[in-house]
């Protein structure tokens, strides 16, 4: 076994999560290594609208996303298929930008003080108060704490026996870029039989679609464009959308076994953030910012305890744990039961005329799975 370098922190995953927890860890001089496999920039499958919470946070960090051309977004709107319409101002506001762009953002300013190396994961051990990490080309890197920001599944979920791996997920989401005239300023739901679709504008113009199905409502169907054009635009809105807009993309970006089961924090002492850490469902816009807001957790406990020089590591796992779920756990409660009201075709009509009837519920379902803004690191 050849070491190549040893680390204070080694972090899994070079998504939002990751990236962010490397800024603010090195800015306070802490030794990171990131190891992603893939180079950027790239496309992820995502709905690429952020709350406005993580603004303070990630400006703190030296990046300010609406110079770089971020969209600002103020208002949401819900319909179904039977053209019910719910319109709100969002509490916070939010913005929209493609991951192509905020991840190369982050990981610009992230090789700047900490070392990033493109490579895949085969194993994660742990030994005597260290880990070794060991990458698909046979080399070693040793650290006293490994971070799990490799997203909603991954093969090294397979390798650490992860309950959630194990459970059939009846999940996929597809997401691809197109031109389309929607207004910038508004994030759009549209539901459909066996899902929904977020609609949203990047920073270059484009309209992101993103959507979420079952595999049950999937496979009746002959592929995506059928599915697109028979099931999907059985919503006047997005049959509108499909009917005019043009694709961006040679094809739809695809994620599969997309798992909304709980997960734990702390998992064979390897302190998981981001999706590795838990799943809100993507109808409630707010996993990208609760992956920057997991970031920030870790790395203030982490340099809380990094002062005391020894960190007594069962204290801090279980400190991260209690944390964690005290900042999300009612979130993705709340996700997975909006989810379920608006899957049910019953309750969601009753949901748009309840809602409609009393906006402020909306605005308060909405709070519930956000949070406040952050302050600075």
């Amino acid at each position: 076994m050849a070491i190549v370098k040893t680390f204070d922190v080694i972090i899994i995953g070079g998504g939002l999560a990751g990236l962010t927890c490397a800024l603010h860890l090195s800015k306070q001089n802490i030794k990171v290594l990131v190891i992603e496999k893939n180079p950027f920039p790239h496309h992820k499958v995502c709905g690429e609208y952020v709350s406005n919470e993580v603004l303070p946070y990630l400006s703190s960090l030296g990046v300010d996303v609406l110079t770089e051309g971020a969209v600002s977004i103020s208002k949401l709107k819900i319909t179904n298929i039977n053209n019910k319409e719910l319109q709100t101002k969002l509490p916070l506001g939010g913005f929209g930008m493609s991951r192509f762009h905020l991840d190369n953002l982050l990981y610009e300013k992230v090789k700047e003080t900490s070392e990033v190396i493109f490579k895949t994961v085969e194993s994660v051990s742990f030994f005597k108060e260290n880990f070794i990490v060991s990458t698909q080309d046979s080399t070693d890197y040793k650290a006293k704490f490994v971070i799990g920001a490799h997203g909603k599944r991954s093969n090294i979920d397979k390798k650490l026996n992860r309950n959630f791996i194990e459970q059939k997920s009846s999940w996929l989401a597809i997401k691809a870029h197109y031109k389309y005239n929607l207004s910038e300023n508004i994030v759009a739901l549209h539901t459909f039989n066996g899902g929904y679709c977020g609609l949203s504008k990047t920073e270059t113009g484009a309209v992101n679609a993103c959507y979420l199905t079952t595999y049950n409502s999937f496979k009746k169907f002959k592929g995506i464009d059928d599915f697109q054009n028979n099931n999907m635009s059985e919503n006047p809105n997005l049959n509108h959308f499909f009917s005019k807009a043009i694709p961006l993309f040679d094809s739809p970006l695809t994620i599969g076994q997309i798992s909304f089961q709980p997960k734990k924090p702390v998992e064979n002492h390897i302190f998981m953030i981001g999706d590795s850490a838990g799943l809100i469902h993507p109808l409630c816009g707010n996993g990208m910012a609760m992956a920057i807001h997991s970031a920030k957790l870790f790395s203030e406990l982490f340099l809380k305890q990094h002062t005391y020089k020894n960190i007594e590591r069962n204290q801090f796992e279980n400190e991260y744990k209690k944390q964690w779920n005290k900042t999300f756990s009612n979130r993705l409660k709340t996700g997975r039961f909006v989810q379920k009201l608006l899957m049910n075709e019953a309750t969601a009509n009753f949901g748009f005329t309840l809602l409609n009837q009393f906006p402020s519920m909306l605005n308060a379902i909405i709070t519930k799975t956000h949070g406040k803004p952050l302050n600075n690191a």
